[in-house]
């Protein structure tokens, strides 16, 4: 057995408190610490929540005896932060976006590895059963090749609209959006995009659909929304001999914002029930799938196994860059009305 890796969390915001501070409290490999908020209000809420210190500083949490902090603070301070904090000799979990950009982005993935530091992205959505119930379907060859993906976040919730401190739909949606194409199709030769607007072209994007072409021949096509009054099915999975369909997001984050954790819920963590399964249909045929269980329980493990060098990072930091790669393409593409062609 090797010792749980002392982590602290920065930032108490939605993310933090809801996203990342249930899951490192009750992850036996992780010794969570406390929680870095100047915040008075933040503060008093980690005291209610959590009993547990807050700090003021990343250094003050180094010398505190940290070997780890997870990053969820708005979206412009990640690569300052992951930054300062491998420089202070801290292994990182980065919240997404990663970075604004994918120079950026590069170059704190760089420091990383010129350091020897863990650097890895909270990619949870990578964990939602819906996803890992379709790379099941397409690993096993149920849907034949897989032609189409179309993957949705969408919502109804036009005031206030996106949250500045995620830096817009294309950043905040699209980096889950992205990085699951990516996973699920690989590499990306061309990118288009639409966005619209919240304030014209100085405001923060509330509504986007990006179009993928993969170097594998699949085209996904993803759509992220505050604006939408009737979403669209979570996935539609085409293959050559089948489609995968799914509607409804994911429990894990309702239960989380209820104040469940996995310590709470055991073995139901992460279990869909039947009437959240999704499908597979060929015409009139449709064939219910069991939901794989959602598992963000399994992040915070895979990374305290990264640190203490028994197991890769959770999320290839490289990956981040590849995605932050595709989304400043969309961005272009956006911008111009054309396609983006990606070496």
């Amino acid at each position: 057995m090797t010792t749980p890796v002392r982590i602290g969390l920065a930032g108490y915001g939605f993310g933090g408190r809801f996203f990342h501070a249930p899951l490192l409290a009750c992850a036996h490999d992780c010794e969570f610490l406390g929680v870095i908020t100047t915040s008075p209000e933040r503060r008093a809420q980690v005291a209610r929540d959590l009993d547990r210190p807050t700090y003021a500083s990343l250094e003050e949490l180094a010398r505190a005896g940290a070997e780890a902090v997870a990053i969820s603070t708005p979206a412009a301070t990640h690569v300052a932060l992951a930054q300062e904090a491998l420089k202070l000799g801290l292994a990182v979990v980065c919240d997404k976006p990663f970075a604004l950009d994918a120079a950026s982005a590069r170059e704190t993935a760089e420091l990383a590895d010129r350091l020897g530091l863990t650097l890895t992205v909270y990619q949870n959505r990578r964990w939602d059963s819906d996803f890992l119930t379709l790379r099941r379907l397409v690993d096993q060859g149920r849907l034949g090749t897989l032609t189409r993906l179309e993957s949705r976040f969408e919502r109804f919730d036009p005031e206030p609209g996106p949250p500045a401190a995620g830096g817009g739909t294309l950043l905040d949606f699209g980096s889950h959006l992205v990085d699951q194409a990516l996973v699920l199709s690989g590499p990306v030769e061309r990118v288009y995009a639409e966005t619209r607007h919240r304030d014209g072209a100085g405001g923060l994007d509330e509504d986007v659909f990006v179009a993928l072409t993969h170097r594998s021949g699949v085209r996904s096509h993803l759509w992220g929304s505050w604006r939408q009054g009737a979403p669209g099915p979570r996935f539609r999975a085409t293959g050559t001999s089948g489609t995968f369909l799914v509607d409804g997001m994911d429990g894990q984050e309702a239960l989380l914002t209820a104040g469940a954790s996995p310590a709470s819920e055991g073995e139901r963590w992460g279990v869909e029930p039947e009437d959240c399964w999704g499908h597979v249909l060929r015409g009139a045929y449709a064939e219910p799938v069991p939901s794989a269980r959602g598992a963000w329980d399994l992040f915070y493990p895979a990374f305290a196994a990264a640190v203490r060098g028994t197991g890769p990072v959770p999320v290839d930091p490289w990956g981040a860059v590849e995605t932050a790669t595709v989304l400043d393409a969309a961005r272009a593409a956006a911008r111009s009305g054309g396609t983006v062609s990606l070496s």
